[in-house]
């Protein structure tokens, strides 16, 4: 049986991507989620926000664009839902489930982007 893990590579980070039409509405769009503007801009097409060891790209890719989701974990999200309404972006209500409580965005392409607080 093979081990998972190769001696000579280590996973350092993952970044979750989404796909958009148009970059400069997106990076505007995400830049008011994330309230600030893009961590790294690694080559034409892409921008990407960097969060502690994780992080997301933004890359233009017309054909997959609204096929992606992205699933957010805050503290609190009935704050970050007013920090929302307070940036322009529209929100839907809080659910809550049996481990979460849980709102949906759609970003101008209509992919999905869950705020999620799990429950202690």
């Amino acid at each position: 049986m093979s081990d998972a893990k190769s001696n000579d590579e280590t996973l350092i980070t993952i970044l979750g991507q989404v796909n958009c039409s148009d970059l400069g509405e997106s990076t505007r769009w995400f830049e008011a989620l994330f309230r600030r503007p893009p961590d790294a801009r690694p080559m034409d097409g892409l921008v990407e926000w960097h969060h502690g060891a994780g992080g997301m790209q933004l890359f233009q890719n017309e054909a997959n664009a609204g096929h992606s989701s992205l699933t957010l974990i805050v503290s609190d999200v009935a704050t970050a839902s007013s920090g929302l309404k307070v940036a322009g972006l529209p929100v839907s209500e809080i659910k809550a489930g049996d481990h979460a409580s849980f709102m949906r965005l759609s970003d101008p392409d209509d992919n999905l982007i869950v705020l999620a607080q799990y429950y202690s």
